[in-house]
């Protein structure tokens, strides 16, 4: 039977949904609750919740789309470096292919052979320096836009949960009772999810990000509830 291994690839996707989603999260639970002590009905709340929601989409957004696009153009700014030492200083750059193949424990008379072998295509020969010796790995086209599309969606998605209670009960206190609830469960359950990808153990994942969530909003609403 042939094996086949598979291997978990899209960790880019799950790095943008958790920025995106643990934000969205607990910036609007914190604006909400904070307004929640100061205002009599959840007209405003909402309101505020929901324009918040959307400036910390595009905020978030558009972070993550500079963000790709400064990792793109530093891979192609290194690359063009290593296109030029190795057409200038070949030797010095073929040792530094050597010394990656002696960092396995290959011998010598292997280890020029292969070094040789790849230095016959300067475009392989420049893959690999990328690869082996700057840990660079050559970025997707359509990265920035999608990282920035990821971010944005995870960022509403999140908001909308701590804000949700508020659509339903009238009475703000209510509300923020049962969008402390929601946010806790949101939490768990993102952090479980996040864990089934990422981890060996997305129970430990779920009871981590609750925590790490949890005191990350009651930090926020502590702040909002000092400030209104």
């Amino acid at each position: 039977m042939k094996h086949s291994e598979k291997h978990f690839s899209a960790t880019e996707t799950i790095r943008d949904v958790v920025i995106g989603m643990s934000d969205g999260l607990t910036v609007p639970f914190a604006l909400a609750a904070g307004l929640s002590g100061a205002v009599e009905g959840t007209k405003i709340i909402v309101t505020a919740g929901l324009a918040e929601v959307a400036a910390g989409a595009i905020a978030m957004g558009l972070g993550g789309y500079l963000a790709a696009r400064t990792d793109a153009q530093h891979f192609y700014a290194e690359r063009k470096r290593e296109e030029i030492e190795t057409e200038e200083i070949p030797e010095e750059e073929a040792e530094e292919v050597a010394s990656v193949f002696r960092s396995y424990g290959l011998k010598d008379d292997i280890v020029y052979k292969v070094v040789d072998a790849i230095r016959e295509d300067r475009t392989r020969w420049v893959d690999f320096m990328m690869k082996f010796e700057l840990g660079l790995e050559t970025p997707n086209p359509g990265r920035a836009v999608s990282s920035a599309i990821t971010i944005a969606i995870s960022y509403i998605v999140g908001g909308l949960i701590p804000l949700s209670p508020y659509f339903i009960f009238s009475v703000p206190h209510d509300a923020f009772l049962v969008s402390v609830v929601a946010t806790l469960v949101a939490l768990f359950a993102f952090g479980f999810i996040k864990g089934k990808f990422t981890v060996a153990k997305p129970l430990k994942s779920a009871w981590q990000t609750l925590i790490v969530g949890g005191i990350a909003a009651t930090a926020a609403y502590t702040i909002a509830r000092l400030v209104s």
